[in-house]
């Protein structure tokens, strides 16, 4: 007895025969799938090449290959469809009612996985394969309706008789609206019941808040949330490839945004993550900016509140959104660039976008291997193809394949030393694990003329941890690992290896029901350190629950300074809080260190200052702030006077000052240090967003500096839960 089963780009086939002694025996094969584009010089694709025309290697290994295909797709256009008004997208109060699938079946292509499926499927053989995800959250309501539009153009009038076009859009969760077909009607009919405004809300958060100080935008209850949201993007696009990958053939997805807009927390596993399954499911990605070609006026257009103050005047308001503009389209480039698709943007035709990967995806062969090497380890595997003839390599311009792909990784219950070994490997996994969110915090703070401690706080969403019942408690345990080394990949010199970098924790979380109940909606937040000397580096962090096995990897570059050479006031980083807490009320904590403790910089009297890596503030919080000077100058008695205080500002509006602080004596026990703890009510400070502004002044030394961040203010929990809500719309 035979059985099949076939799983994302390893496709993995289990065979069990079965005697009458009840003995099984089980073999088990990779199918690994390569798309092969060969073009002659004139780059025109080359036809009639045969399975023994091709050499395929993995890591230097010969693989035989077992299944090959042409696809041959036409460039032929359909007749054009008459542009009939059918009363445009739906807008978001209204009703939606999905288009019934029954009648269409027969014109959807069968994904893989299905009994009749194969690389040779009838229905997807000979044909071109365009998936079009829109991701809401990313686009304003403007952009929506014109990256719809331009999407109903493309297929009335520039698809071909090749074309397959799937639908996926992404607003709360994604969704695939529509499998490939090549049904114009059923495709248009379902751009059209399409819900514009979805998911708009977020991006205009995200744009209130990259315009600068003047306009103070933010979204309430999304703003916490918002700082997960890049990786969220980023995790749905992924989740969009891999339920591509279920496909063999070659795939172009068409990736419809306004920009991901960085949030100054930017994950680059969660880049990298998507990037390798592109890679690994066959993908490219073709972004386009449905923001269209940008003439920003000075003043701002009627999207925006009318911008505060001389930034307009000055220019700085139109650079702000410029250097906005760049960062957002960059991300969308790079993932383009990564999986070997193409990014339009600048311009208002959308449809060109389509078109580029419509016509990049020509005619092609499919190579199918069996993998010889079964490890399940994660690891980076390298593909070579080559031409078996030498007289058709000499006319051949290019060989167009994907170079490798990440073997699939399967993490089982191990013994203590495995996973001891599975932490080790996978933070060594160019394919980081993104099963669990993480935002991370770096920080730095001298302790000796050329040392400086690095706090390293991570954050962790509730919802995503899993407690199980012990006893009157609820309990989970996590493990922490991080790797620091150079921009250039070495490890640091006096930190040999990942084990000794001191980031490395096990922590078992015991919560009451009561607290269990509200972790949903709280945050697990963990917190080390490490000491280093100044340079710039790069962080590699997991986190491991122990109760499902999930992980996450969060990757950041950081730089430590060598406030030895600065000429101006020489400061720490500044942490922004919204708690503070004693030390014992820690819901987990490791083997600590006393000594390490007493010396803390965030920790007093017993109390740890927690910093607020989503630097979000409700009305009914205190806002903490500290931050250390460092070596200020003296009178002739030896004294010091830095005086420092904070100021909350929207536009040019100083909307709180704190009460200044002087200090006039160094910290008895750190040589050289001032150090500066502010607490500031927030109770009448209005809901919003605001530049906060840290004002620091040697009076000895007529040195100054007057650091910056962005923080937000939301309505007071209690109140806003207790105030009337409106009537829900029918």
């Amino acid at each position: 007895m035979n059985k099949f089963r076939l799983l994302t780009l390893s496709a993995i086939f289990v065979a069990t025969v079965q005697v009458p002694a009840q003995v099984k025996f089980t073999s088990e094969t990779k199918l690994v799938v390569v798309n092969v584009s060969v073009k002659d010089k004139q780059g025109v694709p080359v036809e009639g090449l045969k399975r023994e025309d091709f050499i395929v290697t993995e890591d230097g290994k010969p693989q035989p290959i077992g299944e090959f295909s042409f696809e041959k797709l036409s460039n032929d256009l359909m007749a054009a469809l008459p542009d009939v008004d059918n009363g445009g997208p739906k807008q978001l109060e209204e009703r939606v009612t999905p288009p019934p699938k029954a009648a269409e079946a027969p014109k959807q292509a069968q994904p893989a996985g299905s009994v009749s499926s194969s690389i040779e499927n009838s229905q997807r053989k000979d044909r071109r394969l365009l998936a079009m995800f829109f991701d809401m959250t990313t686009m304003p309501q403007f952009d929506q309706i014109r990256a719809i539009e331009n999407a109903e153009k493309f297929i009335r009038e520039q698809m071909t008789s090749s074309d397959l076009i799937q639908i996926m859009n992404y607003g709360t969760k994604l969704n695939v609206l529509q499998e490939f077909t090549d049904d114009r009607d059923l495709l248009l009919k379902t751009l059209k019941n399409m819900v514009v405004g979805e998911g708009s809300e977020l991006a205009g958060a995200a744009g209130g808040a990259a315009e600068g100080d003047d306009t103070g935008g933010f979204t309430q209850d999304d703003t916490e949330f918002n700082i997960f949201n890049t990786d969220r993007q980023l995790a749905a696009i992924e989740d969009a490839v891999k339920k591509l990958a279920a496909y063999p053939e070659k795939k172009n997805m068409i990736y419809f945004s306004s920009g991901i807009s960085k949030n100054g927390i930017d994950n680059q596993s969660q880049l990298r993550a998507a990037t390798a399954a592109a890679i690994r499911s066959n993908v490219s990605i073709y972004s386009v900016d449905a923001r269209g070609l940008v003439a920003s006026a000075p003043g701002g257009d009627a999207t925006s509140a009318s911008p505060r103050g001389s930034g307009a005047l000055s220019g700085s308001l139109q650079s702000g959104r410029i250097s906005s503009m760049n960062d957002t389209q960059e991300t969308i480039s790079t993932l383009a660039a990564d999986t070997g698709g193409k990014v339009l943007l600048d311009n208002n035709d959308l449809t060109l976008g389509i078109k580029t990967a419509q016509q990049d995806l020509s005619s092609y062969y499919i190579l199918g291997y069996y993998s010889q090497n079964s490890a399940e380890d994660g690891k980076y595997r390298h593909i070579i193809v080559k031409l078996a003839n030498p007289q058709v390599a000499a006319n051949t311009q290019s060989l167009k394949y994907k170079e490798g792909y990440y073997a699939s990784k399967v993490f089982q219950k191990f013994t203590a030393a495995d996973k001891e070994q599975q932490l080790q490997e996978a933070l060594t996994l160019g394919d980081p694990l993104r099963d669990l969110e993480l935002v991370l915090e770096v920080d730095h703070f001298r302790v000796a003329q050329n040392r400086y401690f690095v706090p390293i706080s991570v954050k962790i969403p509730g919802s995503d941890v899993t407690l199980i019942k012990k006893g009157a408690l609820q309990s989970t345990d996590f493990d922490f690992v991080g790797v620091v080394k150079d921009l250039q990949g070495r490890t640091i010199n006096n930190l040999p290896n990942w084990a000794t970098l001191g980031v490395r924790d096990e922590i078992k979380v015991d919560l009451k029901d009561s607290d269990a109940e509200q972790l949903e909606k709280h945050n697990l937040q963990y917190d080390t350190g490490l000491t280093l000397p100044p340079g710039k580096y790069n962080l590699r962090f997991l986190a491991r629950e122990n109760q499902t096995g999930k992980m996450g990897t969060y990757e950041t570059n950081f730089e430590v300074p060598d406030l030895s050479t600065a000429t101006g006031l020489k400061l720490s980083s500044i942490i922004w809080s919204n708690d503070r807490k004693p030390v014992t009320a820690a819901v987990g904590t490791a083997n600590n260190d006393k000594r390490a403790t007493s010396n803390h910089p965030l920790i007093a009297d017993g109390q740890k200052i927690v910093p607020s890596i989503t630097k979000v503030f409700r009305q009914d919080q205190n806002m903490y702030v500290y931050f250390e000077v460092y070596d200020p100058s003296a009178d002739a008695q030896k004294a010091v006077n830095v005086a420092a205080e904070i100021d909350l500002m929207r536009g040019p509006r100083k909307i709180l000052s704190s009460q200044p602080t002087d200090v006039t004596k160094l910290d008895p026990s750190r040589p050289g240090v001032a150090r500066f703890t502010f607490q500031i009510p927030l109770a009448k400070v209005p809901t919003g967003q605001y530049t906060a502004q840290v004002n620091v002044i040697d009076e000895n030394g007529k040195k100054f500096a007057f650091p910056r961040d962005l923080i937000v203010v939301l309505p007071d929990q209690t109140a806003q839960a207790a105030a009337p809500q409106p009537a829900a719309q029918q």
